[in-house]
């Protein structure tokens, strides 16, 4: 029998990805599937800080083993923007993807670097033990989006010695490759020594 453990997110863009990088070892439980309907907190200013709310949130109200990520878009030009913020860059109601991209390349008009990194840091929440996992990959900003497929700023993040965008890859070779994918695969290396 598969061994479950809850995944602190609603993004279902997040849970498929990560279902596929897991593979069948682990059933992933959403917060969905724990009947956890709560708008779950993200008030640190880290990466790793809103990681540990999500996952003591679900582990305090819940009581689950469970793992949690956040995953921030650093761009170097704009000191390390949106960073923490990537979800909620633009203005406005919700996560709009489209208007935190289109707020992203106005915000870059006419600057040369536009070297960027994606970072995920998992915080996983097992029995009394607190771990925190990291993965980045390193790339550049496009100056307009391309392809279709992946969420959020894939269509105009290009990781270093690639010549297309997240976007335009294809599940496994933006999992080979990916902050997620990384992060994931060392949580993964942790749970099944």
């Amino acid at each position: 029998m598969k061994e479950k453990i809850v995944f602190a997110t609603n993004n279902s863009h997040k849970l498929s990805e990560l279902r596929q990088i897991v593979g069948e070892r682990y059933e992933i439980l959403s917060l969905a599937d724990i009947d956890c309907h709560d708008d779950i907190p993200e008030t640190a200013d880290t990466l790793e800080g809103n990681a540990l709310l999500k996952a003591q949130w679900v582990k305090e109200h819940y009581g689950y083993d469970c793992f949690a990520d956040d995953t921030g878009l650093e761009v170097d030009a704009l000191g390390g923007a949106p960073g923490v913020h990537s979800a909620r860059y633009a203005p406005g109601e919700g996560h709009d993807a489209a208007a935190n991209t289109a707020l992203l390349l106005k915000n870059l008009q006419g600057v040369a670097n536009r070297k960027a990194r994606f970072r995920t840091v998992i915080a996983l929440l097992q029995g009394d033990r607190t771990m925190m996992f990291e993965g980045e990959v390193k790339g550049c900003i496009l100056t307009a989006p391309r392809g279709e497929g992946g969420f959020g700023y894939d269509p105009v993040f290009m990781p270093e010695g690639w010549d297309k965008s997240f976007a335009e890859a294809s599940a496994e070779e933006k999992n080979a490759v990916s902050h997620r994918g990384r992060a994931t695969r060392a949580l993964l290396e942790y749970l099944n020594h």
